[in-house]
């Protein structure tokens, strides 16, 4: 791994770290205070509503400044965002603290992919360099939460009181300083210049490309997965009389396999071309919703938990390889900031769909209808081969 890449690395954990300590200690603070479940829920959306408004004006920005600008405005939103927390830990604020730290984290997320994609000379080297960049996500979502959890517990006079939550904001929001510190020396890749012809672009004529619409329906339909099984399986957990410790286990085996394939990642990727995994992880995705309902033990279920999270785990990777292949470069954050932007949206709308969905025919039908249509989706995946790579720059 070079070492500019793992200093972009090093920045993505502290600042993505800093939004998922958020979003665990803001909702523990706001139930603490006599919230409800409702508003908790309307607190942990608004970390992705940000994001589902910003990606695209975000992707425009990042084409015209590169990687440092948009990273420099996200840590000092992000901090802003965190750092009010101290001093005034109400309900409000906590919600402006989400829309901040979510929607730092989705700019620099689209700043960094576009750069790494940049950085990359053919199409191995990015699947290789995107795989690597994947394994950042995955320890930012351990970090953040445990060591927020272990200052709100430890930090004050009594477990979780206001001094352990302030404690716990204060780490956060040093925390986008210190990726700061790991990227400010990066060096900034020249921007590419837009021609006239192209001045008047508009976002939606990125879908005029095949490639593109079928890109965003596979990422689309594979984020779906990632989802439902996040959101029903707590719920099948309780229909089968597991515990919460159990289901969190579940949960947690999910998390760990998807972070451990991305380790071994890069290697498998000089091997298989982009539309042979993402094609393997479709089949295999329906497969284990087609039975995973049909277990009522919980190793079962954890076996079925880390079969999905290792398919799940190669994804991402591939599909931001394919994006950077099929869009001119020039227009490479505008499109990262569609696809960000159809993740989020469903991220928003897809649980009120499964719930509904479940409270009228069953979570075990919401396992079955989302297996088959992420199957019928397939033949869309193996057709998802660039004709031509904008690599190299």
């Amino acid at each position: 791994m070079k070492r500019e890449l793992a200093r972009l690395i090093s920045g993505q954990i502290f600042l993505h770290a800093c939004m998922t300590g958020m979003r665990m200690a803001t909702p523990l603070l706001a139930l603490q205070q006599g919230y409800s479940a409702m508003a908790v829920g309307v607190l942990l959306a608004l970390f992705s509503l940000t994001q589902v408004f910003m990606a695209i004006p975000a992707g425009r920005f990042t084409d015209r400044h590169g990687l440092k600008k948009p990273v420099r405005f996200s840590v000092v939103v992000a901090c802003v965002g965190a750092g009010l927390a101290i001093v005034w830990p109400i309900f409000p604020v906590l919600c402006f603290g989400a829309l901040t730290t979510g929607g730092a984290t989705g700019i620099t997320v689209i700043a960094l992919q576009r750069h790494v994609g940049r950085m990359a000379s053919d199409a191995n080297q990015l699947k290789e360099t995107f795989s690597w960049l994947a394994i950042g996500p995955a320890i930012s979502n351990f970090m953040g939460p445990f060591f927020a959890g272990l200052l709100i517990d430890h930090a004050g006079a009594t477990p979780a009181d206001a001094s352990g939550f302030r404690a716990a904001f204060v780490m956060l929001s040093i925390m986008p300083l210190v990726a700061w510190f790991w990227i400010r020396k990066v060096q900034e890749k020249p921007v590419e210049p837009v021609l006239p012809e192209h001045a008047n672009n508009r976002v939606w004529d990125l879908l005029h490309e095949p490639l593109m619409r079928r890109l965003l329906l596979v990422n689309w339909l594979l984020s779906s997965c990632w989802d439902v099984h996040t959101f029903v399986v707590p719920v099948l957990g309780h229909e089968r009389g597991l515990s919460a410790s159990v289901v969190g286990t579940i949960l947690g085996s999910f998390a760990v396999a998807s972070a451990m394939i991305r380790v071994v990642l890069p290697w498998i990727a000089r091997r298989l071309q982009e539309y042979r995994l993402l094609t393997g992880a479709m089949v295999c995705a329906s497969l284990i919703f087609a039975v995973y309902p049909l277990f009522d033990s919980a190793l079962a279920m954890g076996i079925c938990s880390v079969c999905l999270g290792v398919v799940l785990g190669v994804v991402q990777p591939m599909i931001m390889s394919t994006l950077h292949q099929i869009t001119p470069d020039h227009r490479q954050g505008e499109a990262l900031g569609l696809r960000i932007m159809t993740v989020n949206a469903s991220s928003v709308i897809m649980p009120l769909i499964f719930g509904a969905a479940g409270a009228v025919a069953g979570v075990s039908v919401v396992f079955w209808v989302v297996g088959t249509c992420v199957a019928s989706g397939t033949p869309q995946a193996w057709r998802l081969r660039p004709k031509h790579a904008s690599h190299p720059s």
